[in-house]
């Protein structure tokens, strides 16, 4: 058995309020791609990371792989931009410890590019806290060549 309320102009402004507030919420709980992160067994650094892209509401699976090296060959990572770890998200790849915040312009923006790279460890970036943060730089690279992508302190954009 349905119920039927009837609306009046008073109930009007609060339902509709309501019903707004519910399409911003889902509007900003927008669906993100899944990221698989390729990684070594004993990585703690890479499992930081994973929890990193977590916090910033991505979905993360990790695979322990033993042949890091040729899977970065056979996916096309530079052997100059290599980091510990390897992750695939929207079509991208994004090589070592880039920030969210990164990931969130990689996927916005989708450049003509293979994806995003932070060679090394840089202390501070996401799964490397717990010293002085370090500035470094987020490497966009693909077939057109390399150009910063960002520039971060931490997990701040500078």
């Amino acid at each position: 058995m349905a119920i039927t309320i009837p609306l009046t102009r008073r109930a009007f402004g609060p339902a509709l309020a309501a019903g707004l507030a519910g399409l911003a919420g889902a509007a900003s709980a927008q669906v993100r791609p899944a990221v698989t992160v390729h990684k070594d067994a004993a990585c703690g650094c890479c499992t930081g990371w994973a929890r990193h892209l977590e916090r910033a509401g991505f979905r993360v699976r990790l695979v322990d792989v033993d042949d890091l090296v040729g899977l970065k060959a056979r996916l096309g990572v530079p052997a100059d931009l290599q980091s510990c770890h390897t992750a695939e998200i929207g079509g991208f790849l994004v090589e070592g410890h880039v920030p969210a915040a990164a990931v969130e312009r990689l996927l916005a923006e989708a450049p003509a590019a293979r994806g995003l790279a932070v060679p090394g460890m840089p202390v501070g970036s996401p799964g490397m806290e717990g010293g002085p943060p370090e500035t470094y730089e987020v490497v966009l690279f693909g077939p057109a060549g390399r150009r910063t992508f960002a520039r971060f302190r931490g997990t701040t954009v500078l």
